[in-house]
């Protein structure tokens, strides 16, 4: 009987591939996507997910518990990794490994998954993460296995099983997106001579196309959170979709950085965050402000 086996399914190449991959290897893959604020079409990542092989696909709305107990908790903190990246993709992860443990206790998996290569930090977050709430699940990661040693290759798998990926190899970019932030890796931006090339963003303007007069936003903390903008009390999510739209629109949130991995090597990462770097910045002032110097 095959095993049940849970996947942390983005849409994206590699866990396009992976469904695929996975189902030669005699199991039965369950795709689970994790809605962490870039409102992922549920009926296209079904379709894709169920094209590919899996069996069932799950899509759960966490945005709010995504903000209220990793985004904020980050902010509140000043977590900013070697002074650059606000840690998007890095916080989301726990939540994904969490929700992963969740449905395969529903589903009576035996196993899970995800699409981490073997050079970056995210996998460490995902096998820690599930080896602390469920240890008797077996955790699997296709890129570190197998026999597709590049994107292209993976490309041309998908194509000749007919697997709908939404990248060609003239834009092979791999993308994380949830609300805290954007991360862009691959395709032209492996050589760190190279200034990114405008298609690498989608969140934020280039500095010509920003609108000439300035935009003043005020941003109330209550204990270290942001509880309003502009005089109006909304929530967390809300507030940080607004900020978004505004600072990306003055272009503000583009960081081009080359980081350290926990493996030893660098990686050149381009992230927009408009909302995380507005805030992380107001936090800042504001600390600066009402702190003493201890």
């Amino acid at each position: 009987m095959a095993e049940k086996l849970v996947l942390a399914y983005s849409g994206g190449l590699d866990t396009s591939v992976a469904v695929r991959w996975l189902t030669e290897r005699g199991y039965e893959v369950i795709a689970l996507t994790a809605d962490l604020g870039v409102d992922p079409n549920r009926a296209t990542g079904e379709k894709r997910a169920l094209a590919a092989g899996a069996v069932a696909y799950h899509c759960i709305d966490a945005r709010d518990d995504f903000i209220r107990y990793f985004a904020f908790p980050a902010l509140a903190a000043g977590a900013v990794y070697q002074g650059r990246y606000p840690l998007a993709t890095a916080l989301a992860r726990p939540l994904i490994a969490k929700l992963l443990v969740d449905i395969a206790r529903q589903e009576g998996a035996q196993a899970v998954a995800h699409g981490c290569t073997g050079k970056g930090n995210d996998q460490v977050r995902f096998d820690v993460s599930v080896q602390a709430l469920a240890p008797d699940l077996r955790i699997v990661a296709p890129v570190r296995e197998w026999e597709l040693r590049t994107r292209e290759q993976e490309i041309d798998y998908a194509k000749k099983h007919n697997i709908p990926v939404p990248v060609t190899k003239k834009s092979p970019y791999s993308i994380d997106e949830n609300l805290w932030g954007r991360s862009v890796e691959a395709g032209v931006l492996e050589d760190p001579w190279r200034e990114p090339p405008e298609d690498a963003f989608a969140w934020t303007r280039p500095v010509a196309e920003t609108p000439d007069e300035p935009q003043y936003v005020e941003i109330a903390f209550e204990r270290g959170l942001p509880v309003s903008l502009d005089g109006e009390e909304i929530d967390g999510v809300a507030l940080v979709q607004r900020l978004n739209e505004l600072a990306g629109e003055h272009g503000v949130g583009r960081i081009d950085h080359l980081e350290d991995r926990l493996v030893g090597i660098k990686s050149r990462e381009i992230y927009e965050a408009p909302a995380a770097v507005t805030l992380l910045r107001a936090h800042a002032a504001l600390e600066q402000m009402t702190l003493s110097r201890a």
